[in-house]
């Protein structure tokens, strides 16, 4: 199998470096080679690559930042996978998308299963969701995955930004009225690399961590597996003013994932307990 991987520089892009060489060659590529702003370079690395496989873990995530840049934001999360999908239809390869929470508005009172109606409430959300459809659209092999909450233990994000603040700061204050799932960057690798050793039907899944909690909740843990001692107070996102607007409710049901696959990633504050041990070694 040959695999072409966008963005191995981000979280998750660099997670699936590691894991993806188990299945076959690997051509691993960065912005400089492969910028997804860039239609002429997206179909030149594909052209040269001829992969059987496309895994897209590239993306525009500064969500904040794509209030003010949607142009941008749109010509990286939701023209370049259409252009992606439309050179692995004229290779028959399959391409492996990751979408987000952000596509819903959050205000369904359950978790969020595959055909709930997407109304993303911000620039990001509608440029991932857009994405998606360009995907489908094309009539290439493909499979969808959404995802939220990504961390790892390196670049930005909110496990590294909170571990900083808590070591800067007497006391950190974190919304608590909105909810997800914190999914690990290395645990939606291992996933992938699962589901790409099966037979694949084309479809949209959702893929995070089992179990949920708040942003408060999700600080208060990354606080006490670091054994630091700042309080952590929750405070409701009226408080929080941030440039685009978060759905409340980000939890995604992976029932479907399971049922087809039989895959299913491990609860959310297991794995940071493991990975926080691991890396504060």
């Amino acid at each position: 199998m040959r695999i072409l991987l966008t963005g191995r520089t981000g979280q998750v892009g660099a997670e699936l470096e590691q894991t993806l060489p188990a299945l076959g060659e690997v051509i691993a590529t960065d912005r400089s080679a492969l910028d997804l702003a860039s239609a002429d370079q997206i179909r030149r690395a594909v052209r040269e690559a001829k992969p059987d496989v496309i895994v897209n873990a590239a993306a525009y995530t500064a969500v904040d930042k794509a209030e003010s840049e949607p142009e941008l934001a749109m010509r990286i999360n939701g023209e370049a996978p259409g252009i992606l999908a439309e050179e692995a239809k004229q290779l028959d390869a399959l391409l492996l998308h990751f979408s987000t929470d952000y596509v819903f508005d959050g205000t369904k009172a359950t978790p969020y299963v595959e055909r709930d109606l997407p109304n993303p409430l911000n620039t990001y959300g509608r440029s991932k969701l857009a994405g998606e459809g360009a995907v489908v659209a094309s009539g290439c092999r493909h499979l969808i995955l959404r995802t939220g909450w990504v961390y790892s233990m390196r670049g930005q994000n909110f496990l590294m930004t909170i571990l900083r603040l808590a070591r800067e700061r007497p006391a950190l204050r974190v919304v608590s009225d909105q909810v997800g799932s914190p999914t690990a960057a290395r645990d939606l690798a291992a996933g992938c690399s699962q589901l790409l050793r099966r037979p694949l039907e084309p479809g949209i899944f959702h893929m995070t961590a089992a179990g949920t909690t708040s942003w408060h909740g999700f600080a208060e843990a990354i606080v006490r597996n670091a054994q630091l001692r700042t309080p952590v107070t929750p405070i409701g996102s009226h408080e929080y003013a941030t440039v685009a607007r978060r759905p409340r409710n980000s939890v995604l049901n992976c029932a479907k994932l399971k049922a087809a696959y039989g895959i299913e990633l491990p609860l959310w504050s297991r794995t940071l307990a493991e990975m926080m041990a691991d890396g504060m070694r």
